[in-house]
């Protein structure tokens, strides 16, 4: 990869962590789980920039919320919501991306295939905040279930509908524009 291309790297990598920022502030303060917009950016992210990157954007968002900056849902930040109950989710962005990326690396353009990435990608989500809000919480799987999964089904689907739809659709314009995609 030469300097230009670890420059558009960079930046786009950059971009999908300050997207997943803003999605995360476009929520319905539900408790103990936000419902907002972040795992939209998280499935695009790793359908458009592949696993490596992907996973690379994700973490630098977690990166800037546990140094301070709100950047969390309801403009939170630090240390603190990684360990309360919402933290294993926010952790399970940057496993999620990684997952729809390698997975997306074999959709050939097929909107159905990256739903089926992002299903994927969701589910790791889901795995790790529930394991870890049963930890923090002292809950057990069912109740963490119907408190943390269940509600965000149907919200989870839209996103993936859409994204599923709009990322072949951006991987084909980076790559005209002379961006690498989903490496």
């Amino acid at each position: 990869m030469n300097r230009l291309e670890k420059t558009r790297s960079l930046i786009l990598c950059a971009l999908f962590a300050a997207l997943t920022a803003v999605l995360s502030q476009i929520a319905i303060p539900i408790q103990p789980v936000p419902v907002n917009l972040a795992t939209f950016s998280v499935f695009v992210a790793g359908g458009v920039l592949g696993a490596k990157r992907g996973a690379i954007s994700q973490a630098v968002y977690v990166l800037l919320g546990v140094i301070g900056l709100p950047v969390f849902a309801s403009f939170s930040g630090g240390m603190g919501i990684l360990l309360g109950p919402t933290g294993g989710y926010i952790v399970g962005y940057v496993a999620a991306a990684w997952l729809v990326g390698l997975l997306s690396a074999r959709c050939h353009g097929k909107a159905y295939w990256f739903a089926l990435s992002m299903a994927g990608g969701l589910a790791l989500c889901y795995l790790l905040g529930t394991a870890w809000y049963m930890v923090v919480a002292h809950t057990g799987l069912v109740e963490s279930l119907l408190l943390c999964v269940v509600p965000f089904l149907p919200g989870d689907a839209a996103k993936i509908a859409v994204a599923a739809l709009l990322v072949p659709v951006l991987r084909k314009t980076l790559s005209k524009a002379g961006m690498a995609v989903s490496v």
